[in-house]
């Protein structure tokens, strides 16, 4: 089994941090990417979706994973198991310093994870302590005018990666 971290960076113009809206091991926040066999090397053609917590058994042996899934292309089984506390929330110094921020782990079994998709339920904090929540960073970018602070508070260039940990 191979762990794999997401890896996410962006630019930040007034803000101090962004996370899943319930914190970094939010388990209603969705995780969306495709998959590649590490058999045969075949791209899942739509998007697995994972949940912090969310299991199904393993067919054979004890234990679960988050996915199981089987290539439509050469038939081999793998599985994707979300392993949580070891994520973070990104901030403006890791932003500042152009690092990408780990945000989850993600444990693979005969599958890597690639092209994580950017969706909704994202939640920010701007350096006057505004709180932003349900954004949607589908688009990539996110702007917002912050009243207690009167400036606008702006997420942009946001990109994702996995690595492996």
């Amino acid at each position: 089994m191979v762990k794999f971290f997401l890896m996410v960076a962006a630019d930040f113009e007034n803000i101090a941090s962004l996370q899943p809206q319930n914190g970094i091991d939010d388990p209603s926040f969705s995780y969306l990417f495709k998959l590649r066999c590490g058999s045969c090397g075949e791209l899942t053609k739509k998007e697995i979706c994972v949940f912090v917590g969310e299991t199904v058994p393993l067919p054979v042996g004890k234990g679960s994973a988050s996915v199981i899934q089987k290539c439509k292309f050469c038939g081999s089984k793998g599985t994707v198991t979300v392993i949580t506390g070891r994520g973070r929330p990104l901030n403006l110094i890791l932003t500042q310093g152009g690092w990408r921020c780990p945000l989850m782990l993600f444990d693979c079994s005969g599958y890597e994870p690639v092209d994580f998709v950017l969706g909704g339920g994202w939640k920010a904090e701007s350096l006057a302590g505004t709180i932003f929540k349900d954004i949607d960073l589908s688009g990539g970018e996110f702007a917002e005018y912050d009243e207690k602070a009167q400036c606008p508070d702006i997420i942009s260039n946001v990109r994702a990666s996995f690595k492996v940990a």
